[in-house]
């Protein structure tokens, strides 16, 4: 697999943006110089057809019985996957539903079936856990393998999957994007050198900058 490659793929479609100053608001307050919007890559068939295959690639030997994306970033690329592969899918929601039978996950899953989990994006890695332990505990199933298009490799993310038990893939990650930005010159060295910092403390990083 060429991560670099992919990487490229998502900066020459803007589906990730870099920018030091100003920064980016995520929706948890944290200010970011770098903001991925992976639903764009979509509308986009080469890239698309790219990251479907090598994902496929990656998720065969883990045998899954079951796609399971997440709601709803997640969903397509779990479609695309479980298409190609011929495997059934289901998707979980954020948290269950407050009407009807009050389900999380979606679609049909039978008990004590093995599961990949797909995903867009991996920050901390929170929201992906919750959808693990949904298929495990609604969906009575096995889930050891999350897979991901970019990770943004915090040491957060890091801690909460091995405490959760899981296997994190991703075609590509925040070092890669961070050297095809450099590579292409969208940004100065001290200005890399600047969002590099960022990964190690999400929550700190613009007040150290502005400071």
């Amino acid at each position: 697999m060429n991560s670099s490659s992919i990487a490229q793929g998502l900066l020459e479609t803007q589906a990730v943006k870099i920018s030091v100053d100003p920064p980016f608001t995520w929706a948890s307050g944290i200010k970011s110089p770098i903001y991925c919007d992976n639903r764009k890559l979509i509308a986009f068939p080469a890239i698309r057809e790219t990251i479907v295959r090598e994902m496929i690639t990656l998720i065969r030997p883990m045998n899954p019985e079951v796609i399971a994306g997440t709601a709803t970033a997640g969903i397509p690329w779990a479609a695309f996957v479980a298409h190609e592969m011929k495997l059934p899918m289901v998707y979980v929601r954020p948290k269950p539903k407050d009407h009807g039978a009050g389900k999380q996950i979606e679609g049909h899953l039978e008990p004590g079936k093995k599961i990949v989990l797909v995903e867009d994006l991996i920050s901390t890695g929170g929201s992906s856990i919750k959808a693990a332990d949904a298929l495990r505990n609604e969906g009575q199933g096995t889930v050891e393998d999350i897979i991901a298009i970019v990770t943004y490799e915090m040491l957060k993310a890091t801690d909460a999957m091995s405490e959760a038990e899981i296997n994190l893939t991703a075609l590509t990650n925040f070092t890669e994007i961070l050297t095809e930005v450099k590579d292409k010159g969208y940004l100065q060295e001290d200005q890399v050198s600047l969002v590099q910092q960022f990964a190690q403390d999400p929550s700190t990083w613009w007040d150290n900058f502005s400071a």
